[in-house]
């Protein structure tokens, strides 16, 4: 176990650290040290981050995302061990973080080094490296998170086929890959037409236009699907439950067409359908250990080569938030650090 005044040795290294005080909300590029970021007992010499839409939210200030200030974005990270207080890690070893806080009340992935709660940080599973991991990230954990608590609660293939809203995202891509891999049949959504070719090469086997979608506003309508992943909301939402099979799941993890949607008890009263929340950056530790288990086991994405789109470096961080936030990117941005070791 590493002493603790070694926690505090590295040199001067680079992090995008985001900032909201008396001259207004700001990122950049700035140089720091250890004894600046917040406080956890595992200091990580970082490796790799991703970028996901929280983070162009935080990065820009079109998202209050932090809750406190100054913080480094990135809510994903991956590293080695340089030091360490808890005897439960190493110098050396390989682990990563998503979600539990980071970039939001503790600095984040976007740095050349990082220190992580120990209760939150993860061994590198076997069957992953970390630039893989980081191609998952919080996207991935969060469609696998929604299938574990899927089939935590009895989905299974026989129920019929899963759709999966806002296919062309991040989350959708891998809930693809993740989903068609553990056996199910995927029906995509997505609005982005052009992207058809590519969803079912990862694994869709039907591709629907949203925008040609018919729901029909009955309370029920004949059973089209044995669960769902919605990363919509909105009139996406209330137009899939009617669609559910007897006993299906519908996992919601996001709000794009909006937080609020008209349903009714119907699909849940006669048909049993059970809509479940995803709130990957809260989830518990023994559930992380579970998700990562599998991420790098029966449910490791097949094609995490092809969904990372993008290597990106830490300067080129702010033209990816606003390419993302303009609906430009596609797949997953990896970002590759490069600092003192």
């Amino acid at each position: 176990m590493a002493k603790v005044a070694d926690m505090n040795t590295t040199a001067p290294f680079r992090a995008l650290r985001i900032h909201n005080d008396e001259n207004g909300y700001r990122s950049g590029i700035e140089s720091m040290l250890a004894d600046a970021l917040t406080p956890g007992e595992v200091l990580v010499k970082t490796a790799y981050s991703s970028v996901n839409y929280k983070d162009a939210l935080a990065g820009t200030g079109k998202g209050r995302i932090l809750r406190q200030y100054p913080l480094n974005g990135g809510i994903d990270v991956a590293g080695h061990v340089v030091a360490s207080t808890d005897p439960a890690f190493r110098e050396g070893d390989a682990v990563l973080c998503t979600g539990s806080g980071l970039s939001e009340t503790r600095d984040g992935g976007f740095a050349e080094y990082a220190r992580l709660d120990a209760r939150w940080t993860i061994p590198l599973p076997d069957g992953l490296d970390l630039r893989e991991s980081m191609v998952i990230g919080t996207a991935g954990f969060t469609a696998a998170l929604a299938l574990l608590r899927m089939q935590d609660n009895r989905q299974s293939p026989a129920l019929g086929p899963i759709a999966i809203s806002g296919a062309s995202g991040g989350v959708g891509q891998l809930a693809i890959d993740i989903f068609s891999r553990a056996g199910y049949e995927v029906h995509a959504i997505s609005g982005k037409t052009g992207h058809f070719d590519f969803l079912r090469s990862l694994g869709a086997s039907e591709c629907i236009d949203r925008r040609q979608l018919a729901f029909s506003g009955k309370p029920m309508d004949s059973a089209r699907y044995g669960g769902a992943l919605d990363n919509v909301g909105g009139g996406m939402l209330g137009g899939l439950l009617p669609l559910i099979a007897p006993y299906g799941n519908v996992a919601i993890c996001g709000n794009a067409g909006g937080i609020a949607f008209d349903s009714t008890v119907m699909p849940f009263i006669i048909r049993g359908a059970s809509l479940l929340g995803i709130a990957s950056a809260g989830t518990a530790r023994d559930i992380r250990d579970r998700i990562w288990q599998q991420l790098a086991g029966d449910w490791k994405p097949r094609h995490l080569d092809r969904i990372a789109q993008r290597e990106v470096t830490l300067d080129e961080l702010p033209a990816v938030f606003e390419h993302m936030l303009a609906g430009d990117s596609f797949g997953r941005t990896v970002v590759k650090l490069d600092g003192i070791i």
